[in-house]
């Protein structure tokens, strides 16, 4: 049978669970596109930046490949984040880049050091990679437990360890001792700075070039509004860049992408005032979430709140909004056996989501 010629360590591999899109959640529960507040995601609901939907528009060269190492969108990031275009490579999202990384770096059975409850992605992509997954779980905090890690990273040789910052689905931020201590261990450390322009730190960008074994991931997908064109891109080594840009596919950032990135990073006061809003829409949210009392919200620096459960079951919290059409995220794993993620919307979005809470 053709499921015994499949790699083993795919046979037990267990998937990714992605976001379900507005147009099948819209038929499942019987409502418009219109009527659905997708707060699941953490998608931007203010959408992409007018000049990068003009520019999408606008452009006429489709038919064309794109260039394989995006160098218009390489030196527009240079200046936003500050460090030279060599030290940055761009992907099909963050994710790609995730990929590479892990296709580089493992033989089968090498070390990924995970520190959960964080993003599906690292797991995921330990076991498509054939590597060997070792979690070191948060404190009841969700702080990182930096003493497991680094015994873990010594005893077992690890190759990888994923850190996140502001952490998915908590919240909370990686601190500059913390990646310090990790970075010390020699060990190839990527964190994961998806959230960042909503948090109140600064990123850690403009260290990577100092550390050839560091790497900072970002994306367009959050603040710029962009998730469902698909481009990420990361601050590392100039001699990483050049590998990974090596045995990437080469047209790995479509046009329209690229076209829009660009043209956002171009209009970054817009993007920026969005995120603004959305920061301060998520101190009302989470002051709201106070006061119902079945929900515990914990403070977050991203764009959405974690909220564990008390006194019932956060598929039914999940399934009664639903049928409102209002979708949020329950998470499940370590320290959060019942629990849900709410992404940050508009203020009429945040005010349905109390009136559905209160009903």
């Amino acid at each position: 049978m053709i499921q015994d010629m499949v790699r083993r360590h795919y046979r037990d591999l267990v998937p990714y669970t992605p976001i379900v899109p507005t147009g099948v959640l819209s038929k499942a529960e019987g409502l418009s596109e219109t009527e659905i507040i997708k707060l699941d995601g953490n998608e931007n609901l203010y959408g992409p930046s007018p000049k990068a939907l003009q520019a999408i528009r606008s452009f006429d060269s489709y038919h064309i490949y794109p260039d394989p190492v995006h160098r218009a969108l390489r030196a527009k990031l240079a200046d936003y984040v500050g460090v030279p275009a060599e030290h940055i490579i761009a992907g099909n999202g963050s994710d790609e880049i995730i990929d590479l990384l892990m296709r580089l770096f493992l033989d089968p059975g090498d070390i990924v050091i995970n520190c959960p409850p964080s993003f599906g992605m690292y797991p995921f992509n330990t076991q498509v990679c054939a590597g060997t997954l070792a979690e070191i779980t948060r404190k009841l905090d969700f702080t990182l437990d930096i003493q497991q890690i680094i015994r873990q990273a010594e005893d077992t040789r690890a190759k990888l360890i994923f850190l996140t910052s502001p952490n998915n689905p908590t919240g909370n931020l990686l601190s500059a001792g913390e990646l310090q201590a990790v970075l010390d261990t020699g060990i190839v450390v990527v964190v994961d700075e998806a959230y960042q322009e909503f948090a109140s730190s600064q990123s850690f960008v403009k260290l990577a070039p100092q550390h050839e074994n560091l790497v900072v991931l970002r994306t367009f997908s959050k603040w710029a509004g962009l998730a469902g064109l698909r481009v990420g891109y990361g601050v590392l080594s100039a001699e990483l860049v050049r590998i990974l840009d090596e045995i990437k596919p080469p047209y790995n950032v479509n046009v329209a992408a690229l076209v829009a990135a660009e043209a956002s990073l171009d209009d970054r006061e817009t993007l920026l005032q969005r995120v603004k809003l959305m920061v301060q829409e998520r101190e009302r949210l989470f002051e709201k979430l106070k006061s119902v009392p079945y929900l515990e919200p914990i403070p977050s620096e991203a764009n959405f709140i974690l909220c564990r459960v008390k006194g019932r079951e956060s598929a039914e919290v999940k399934s009664v909004l639903e049928r409102q059409g209002i979708f949020i995220k329950r998470v499940v794993g370590p320290l959060l056996d019942n629990a849900v993620r709410i992404s940050v919307g508009k203020p009429e979005h945040t005010d349905a989501l109390m009136a559905a809470l209160a009903r």
